[in-house]
């Protein structure tokens, strides 16, 4: 079993809409796949729940060890796709975990999925905390999407900082593109300096386009709800290089 996250700093910058269209483009792929929505605010949920509100269970049923991770899973309507819901407990985890005692929580509740799951995709909280550490330990390959202005490259520098104080292999951290906007100049600047400002990142750049916010209206993949569109096939195209790494 392989875990792949994808986290920001930064809100907004398109994090959700690639974990959703990369766990679908995945599973489609033939990998039994599960997405895990760490983020309270359960947008990823609201996608895999073809729009319609999903209840997942609170936090303390984990930590207190009275219901197995197996029982937070739901399938979604895709052929080896299932997700664990957000709740909002979830805010609270991060206090939860700074009470425990320095093991990795986040690893051991997926352990047991192994045998059943060959990827896991976390869609992580905005924030530098310690569900961020566990995330990012736990995790065989981060994915991190920036937005091409000085804001956002900003969080990202901000994140290899936190990364190298916390020891953790800079490696595994693969910044890429993300809504992308080539009739503004700072975007075009930034894009066509890519190689000198993201030299080790992916090379696909997601466009900013308004089928990927229609993902929240239809509660679809992109892949479904617009095929041809210049957004489905950089999402098949981002797939393609996350997948030469695991």
């Amino acid at each position: 079993m392989r875990t792949i996250a994808f986290y920001s700093l930064k809100g907004g910058v398109g994090k959700t809409a690639a974990a959703v269209n990369i766990a679908y483009l995945a599973s489609q792929a033939g990998y039994p796949t599960l997405l895990w929505d760490l983020d309270p605010q359960g947008a990823s949920s609201w996608y895999l729940a073809g729009a319609d509100e999903v209840k997942g269970h609170k936090l303390s049923h984990l930590l207190k060890g009275k219901t197995p991770i197996a029982d937070f899973i739901h399938q979604s309507e895709y052929e080896n796709l299932d997700f664990i819901p957000s709740h909002t407990s979830f805010r609270n985890l991060d206090v939860k975990l700074d009470q425990e005692d320095g093991s990795n929580l986040i690893k051991q509740w997926l352990a047991p999925l192994s045998e059943e799951t060959s990827l896991v995709v976390l869609d992580c909280p905005p924030s530098l905390s310690r569900l961020s550490e566990q995330v990012l330990k736990a995790a065989d390959e981060v994915f991190v999407p920036v937005i091409p202005t000085w804001l956002s490259l900003n969080s990202w520098k901000q994140l290899q900082e936190f990364a190298r104080d916390k020891k953790l292999k800079p490696s595994k951290l693969h910044p890429f593109y993300s809504m992308a906007d080539r009739r503004k100049g700072l975007h075009r600047e930034l894009i066509n300096a890519q190689d000198e400002i993201l030299p080790k990142g992916l090379k696909t750049i997601i466009p900013n386009a308004s089928v990927v916010e229609k993902m929240g209206e239809e509660g679809t993949p992109v892949e479904l709800l617009a095929p041809g569109s210049v957004a489905a096939d950089a999402y098949r195209r981002l797939w393609k290089e996350i997948n030469r790494l695991l």
